[in-house]
């Protein structure tokens, strides 16, 4: 299990949360790059700026009390979204029927 397990650097056990906060905050902005990656279609200028401002905000709230574990697999979780999202647009082709 994970209890009194070391994970590196300051976390020495990935049952408590990060007592720095650095994975927390990491994941808040890892979130905030996620959100302007992905392509708001349509809807109220408004509410995508509530989605790209506040949604990264509050989670990094919610994951600040969070075990730190659990707030690095939603980390990797996160940053391998990002890197499939940025792999999918650089190889599939444009929806206009363009070439990549």
């Amino acid at each position: 299990g994970l209890y009194n397990q070391p994970l590196f650097g300051w976390i020495a056990d990935m049952t408590q949360k990060d007592p720095y906060y650095v994975l927390p905050l990491v994941l808040g902005g890892v979130m905030f790059a996620q959100q302007k990656l992905t392509p708001q279609a349509g809807g109220d200028p408004a509410q995508q700026k509530f989605m790209l401002y506040f949604m990264p905000g509050l989670f990094t709230v919610m994951m600040l009390q969070l075990p730190s574990g659990l707030v690095l697999y939603i980390l990797a979780n996160t940053a391998l979204g990002i890197a499939q999202t940025v792999y999918t647009n650089r190889t599939a082709p444009a929806a206009s029927g363009g070439k990549p």
